[in-house]
């Protein structure tokens, strides 16, 4: 920050130069974190799979990572909220252990069937590689606070493959109706090359098919407006049921590693007596089958009675993938009733439900355009942004502060 309030002609490029250094030192670290997390997540589902009687072992696996967890991780077991907190009022470096033990218990998760997501995982991994530097580097609270928020962007755009989608979420994550604008450049660098460093580890991402965008028209439009608002109760539902329900496991089972052992029970017996295994895991496939057919219309409730129960019992992974899920197999069901095509709703939802669950509008536009195409940035905006204002001013990040209220609606 100094560096503007002199007229050295050097401050500016010395200052794009030292954030070139950091922000890629920190894109290297996240991004072969990330290219390393996403080969072990495919091994675990492929192993799932392959062997289903692992469902068993959930309650087990969910004992034994809650267990590390309180032995050895409770300072960082509040994971993406502990690295929002830090942020906004930096205390201490966060310690190195959160990358292993998050990268091991989501493994885990994914390997006996909870659902999970990436997101979290990620962007725990590379909040803590990032913050290393600190130390090593003697940085201020202010340039901590930047390598920290870097270190958010490098691990989302390198899980997803969005680095434009990942640069933003960095920023916008922080304060609903705020953006560091003084973080963009360091965060744009950071999602960047943390996204080149994960394909050439030979990551590949998936690919939905978007064939065609209809033209804008006034129908099309209104239909967003509509589809929006169901999306972001959507959002704000999930976001709301998955913290009850963790505030309720810790109020009525006070030991924690039981918490996951008990939900995992339930888990494990009720995927493999209703045959619910694809609404477990990432559900990739389903997320594709939702841009080509018609699916059951109930895909997206069961989706997330499974990720609620999953995450609110302890088990560790993100939220994000499974919102993708919700939204594209919600907005699948909604393309007959609003008259439009299934591989347009399903893209839509795709970004609005996690838009409004995660009061991150901007990036989940940017995220629609880098996975999609740009023909759907106008309607995957109006969609995003309605869901942003129905989601209300809670969502799945707890530290996430409330900067400017959404427009001039009580605060809830």
């Amino acid at each position: 920050m100094g560096l503007f309030r002199t007229s050295a002609p050097w401050a500016l490029p010395l200052h794009i130069a030292k954030w070139l250094l950091l922000a890629g030192t920190v894109a290297l670290l996240a991004g072969s974190a990330s290219a390393f997390f996403l080969f072990a997540l495919d091994w675990a589902t492929q192993t799932r799979v392959a062997h289903r009687w692992l469902l068993w072992l959930l309650p087990l696996g969910g004992f034994g990572v809650g267990w590390l967890y309180l032995r050895f991780g409770q300072q960082v077991e509040a994971g993406n909220n502990l690295l929002i907190d830090e942020i906004h009022d930096p205390q201490k470096v966060i310690p190195l252990r959160m990358a292993p033990l998050v990268l091991f218990g989501t493994v885990v998760s994914h390997l006996f069937g909870a659902s999970v997501g990436r997101e979290g995982t990620a962007v725990q991994m590379g909040g803590a590689l990032a913050d290393q530097l600190t130390r090593v580097c003697k940085l201020s609270p202010a340039d901590r606070r930047i390598v920290l928020m870097a270190g958010i962007s490098a691990g989302f755009a390198s899980v997803f493959g969005t680095p434009l989608a990942g640069a933003v979420f960095g920023l916008e994550v922080l304060a609903i109706g705020r953006l560091r604008y003084d973080a963009l450049w360091p965060c744009i660098v950071a999602a960047v090359i943390a996204d080149q460093v994960g394909l050439l580890w030979g990551v590949q991402h998936t690919h939905y098919a978007l064939a065609t965008v209809p033209a804008i028209s006034a129908w099309g439009l209104a239909a967003m407006v509509l589809a929006g608002a169901l999306f972001g109760l959507t959002g704000r539902l999930f976001a709301a049921a998955t913290h009850g329900l963790s505030g309720w496991m810790k109020r009525r089972v006070r030991y924690s590693p039981l918490r996951p052992l008990l939900g995992g029970t339930l888990l494990a017996a009720a995927v493999w007596f209703l045959g619910a295994d694809r609404y477990i895991g990432l559900g990739i496939p389903v997320i594709v089958e939702a841009f080509q057919q018609p699916l059951p219309a109930y895909d997206f409730a069961a989706k997330m009675l499974f990720t609620v129960a999953s995450l609110g019992s302890g088990f560790k992974g993100g939220e994000v993938t499974p919102l993708f899920y919700i939204g594209a197999t919600l907005g699948n069901a909604l393309a007959p009733l609003l008259q439009l095509p299934f591989p347009l709703l399903a893209g839509v939802g795709f970004v609005a439900v996690f838009a409004g669950a995660a009061n991150t509008p901007i990036a989940s536009t940017l995220m629609a355009m880098e996975l999609f195409g740009a023909e759907i940035g106008v309607y995957a905006a109006v969609a995003c942004v309605v869901s942003y204002l129905f989601s209300g001013h809670t969502g799945i990040y707890r530290a996430q502060r409330v900067d400017q209220a959404k427009a001039d609606t009580p605060q809830s």
